[in-house]
């Protein structure tokens, strides 16, 4: 208990991926690998599921593929476990912290307490580490928090067990064991995570994921004024930006951690090629940060025009060809394996 170390990381399960290794003696491990060889770099637009009455959006892979994939890319084995009954969570993860574990747990967030109460909204994929038990309070390290902090049994028990969405039943997972990791198992990590990456984002099948699916949202875009009146457009523009800015789906965010880890995977690789990559991918998060910026004008109603439509939507365009362009490219790349 005494020896883990908090860290704080841009996203939540990026930063118990991270955490997590690192506690376990993986020491290279940090927030852009776990996340590029997690392949957590994703979009998907899906018009016919709502959240908070506009359609679902998402900038990242599904909650728990990073942990799972960069374990499994590591030849780490995991273990999870999900609960019907939450005295019987509680005690398994009790048991675990009495064996001197760390614990990965999946939480609601509206009713975490530590949450200014701006950032609590019903969004079930939030992931914490639980790292003790002390005058009965579980003892927890949230990654985009800066200090750790601590929960009641009540507390973590309605968290676990929150409900709606993606309900979490009391899910709880963390590496079974760790051998040695060498040089050679990580590029090869480095090299999967990029191509299942290529995958997700140029291959995906259908017209609402991967870069289709930013150049789905918008073609949309440039039509809701019209087909659903400034209100409603704007509330559909702020829930974009709220997905993409606020909860844990990463957005422009994620491409900035993304571009982070291809100049690492240049470094390792001695690959120009991945530097510059890199640094298109930084364009792109700069390019959402725009758009972002100007749909919240269009939410708050200070731009109100077809044309401030026109501008998102000339904004997402070039987003989607510019990261076609860095996939298309990194699919092409021929990595030095030995």
């Amino acid at each position: 208990m005494n020896t883990f170390q908090h860290l704080q990381a841009a996203h939540c399960e990026n930063g118990v991926t991270t955490s997590m290794l690192r506690h376990y003696g993986l020491d290279f491990i940090n927030e852009p690998l776990a996340f590029g060889i997690g392949s957590g770099l994703f979009y998907i637009h899906i018009p016919f599921m709502k959240v908070h009455h506009a359609p679902a959006i998402s900038f990242r892979t599904m909650p728990g593929a990073i942990f799972n994939r960069t374990c499994k890319a590591l030849n780490i084995p995991v273990v999870r476990k999900k609960f019907r009954n939450p005295n019987t969570a509680r005690i398994t993860l009790e048991k675990l912290l009495a064996e001197g574990k760390i614990v990965g747990c999946q939480v609601g967030v509206f009713h975490l307490p530590y949450f200014p109460k701006e950032y609590r909204f019903h969004f079930n994929a939030h992931n914490i580490i639980v790292y003790g038990k002390k005058d009965g309070k579980f003892l927890v390290s949230d990654p985009i928090m800066e200090y750790t902090t601590e929960l009641s049994e009540k507390e973590l028990e309605k968290v676990r067990f929150a409900r709606g969405a993606l309900a979490p039943k009391g899910y709880l997972y963390y590496p079974e064991k760790i051998s040695k990791v060498n040089e050679e198992m990580v590029r090869r990590a480095i090299v999967k995570g990029i191509k299942r990456n290529v995958r997700d984002m140029i291959y995906i099948p259908g017209w609402f994921a991967g870069v289709k699916g930013i150049k789905y949202t918008s073609r949309k875009i440039r039509k809701w004024r019209n087909e659903l009146g400034i209100k409603k457009a704007g509330l559909y523009l702020g829930q974009i930006v709220r997905m993409q800015e606020e909860i844990g789906t990463g957005g422009g965010g994620f491409r900035f951690v993304y571009g982070a880890f291809l100049e690492q995977a240049s470094g390792i690789f001695g690959m120009d090629e991945l530097k510059t990559l890199s640094d298109d991918m930084t364009r792109a998060g700069d390019l959402w940060r725009n758009s972002a910026m100007q749909m919240a004008g269009i939410y708050k109603g200070k731009l109100t025009e077809q044309a401030d439509f026109d501008v998102v939507a000339d904004i997402l365009m070039e987003v989607s060809e510019l990261e076609k362009n860095i996939f298309t490219r990194l699919g092409k790349l021929k990595f030095p394996l030995r």
